[in-house]
């Protein structure tokens, strides 16, 4: 496949079949805002709770779609999911927003889960690259502000996984049922990483770039597996491991994230630490994470493979993990690796009678049964957010 009808093909999976999809189905008319879930045969639960990381992907994506390709109805969208984020989830007496509210808008589970914050911070700080708009970067410095006082370890460094509405200590850490209950984790970090780093491209503030330079060496130093160039997954306050799972979408998601963050640093030195940190994390997905069809699998632990599913994000990850691997090294497989992830999601992961993508196949490449379509998880974010990014890429280089 040439680049010039990879361009086309990435260009109308985001517009015609990802966005339109979000755009004509995902609006609720009834209650404000857009509805919570629905299941993989496309019905919708009226009265499901909505989820902050989903209305903050939701958010996330049309302000950068809008940035790209600056359609209308895209920023119709991002307007929609910025008013309801504001008037639902943005907690007026406590600051920081709610994890979860109900319906009807009120809020459902109200602790503050760190990675819920990030992503809302990620979210307004892309708003305000669309827009212009002061108010909306405003309140993404509040919430580095907030995170920084309230969330930030000052003894082991890092960020505590959760807090209790008012900002106080809470022994319900997890972000979701397959989570361990621990006080550090890896995902957390990276989306703080992903937060600060798209906040430092419009707020270069001394404060900030500290922190996020402080956050890439914690990565490098503890949540990385130096033998392994894995993510290490859950820690306790002090950095001990306390489990080792391998999560290959997320290491291969983290391998260009980390670089990302490094460049708009612009410090040398790290970024040349960080390259290195970059490939090798590639490489080790490259071995033993790709199958013989080019998905990716889920997850693996010291005695191999413990998930053989493949997920849609990490299909997404990977094709720009891997193509980033490629404009680091030259070496072509990557970039094999990278179009090879594009098929594999065309073949299996996108839903071509219905829309969207699937949640995930199963080894065969059967759909999995009984996966959403929209849910607190289920969100437009890594999937667009792969076709912007590989177009940027494709127009920046070739």
């Amino acid at each position: 496949m040439d680049v010039q009808q990879w361009k086309e093909q990435l260009q109308s999976e985001l517009q015609d079949n990802i966005l339109q999809f979000w755009i004509q189905k995902t609006v609720d008319r009834e209650h404000g805002g857009f509805i919570g879930e629905m299941d993989q045969h496309h019905q919708i639960n009226k009265q499901s709770d909505k989820g902050l990381v989903l209305n903050a992907r939701i958010l996330w994506s049309f302000a950068s779609a809008y940035r790209l390709l600056p359609s209308p109805e895209y920023m119709e969208m991002a307007d929609r999911a910025y008013d309801y984020l504001k008037t639902y989830f943005m907690d007026q007496e406590h600051g920081g927003f709610f994890w979860m509210v109900d319906y009807l808008g009120q809020p459902s589970q109200d602790k503050k889960q760190v990675y819920g914050q990030a992503f809302v911070m990620y979210a307004f700080a892309e708003y305000y690259r669309a827009t212009g708009r002061q108010e909306a970067l405003d309140l993404a410095i509040d919430i580095y502000h907030v995170l920084e006082k309230h969330t930030y370890d000052p003894v082991h460094k890092g960020y505590i996984e959760a807090l209790s509405r008012d900002w106080q200590l809470t022994g319900d850490l997890s972000l979701s049922e397959k989570d361990l209950n621990e006080k550090k984790s890896m995902n957390t970090h990276l989306h703080v990483l992903e937060a600060y780093t798209n906040l430092y491209r419009v707020w270069k503030s001394e404060e900030l770039k500290k922190s996020l330079t402080e956050l890439i060496q914690i990565t490098i130093d503890h949540i990385i597996d130096p033998k392994s160039n894995h993510f290490l997954l859950f820690f306790d306050e002090a950095w001990q491991v306390k489990s080792h799972h391998i999560s290959y979408g997320h290491d291969i998601e983290g391998s260009w994230l980390l670089l990302e963050a490094a460049e708009v640093l612009d410090d040398p030195h790290l970024l040349r630490q960080v390259i290195q940190t970059a490939v090798a994390m590639a490489e080790s997905v490259y071995k033993n994470g790709v199958d013989k069809d080019g998905g990716i699998w889920n997850e693996a632990d010291r005695s191999g493979l413990t998930d053989t599913n493949k997920d849609w994000w990490p299909q997404a990850e990977a094709m720009v993990g891997f193509y980033n691997a490629y404009e680091l090294t030259g070496d072509k497989k990557y970039k094999t690796a990278a179009l090879n992830s594009w098929r594999f999601i065309q073949n299996y992961i996108v839903d071509q009678a219905h829309g969207e993508w699937f949640w995930g196949v199963d080894q065969g490449g059967t759909p999995l049964p009984n996966e959403p379509k929209v849910s607190p998880w289920k969100c437009p974010y890594h999937n667009s957010r792969a076709c912007i990014e590989m177009l940027e890429r494709l127009n920046r280089h070739n």
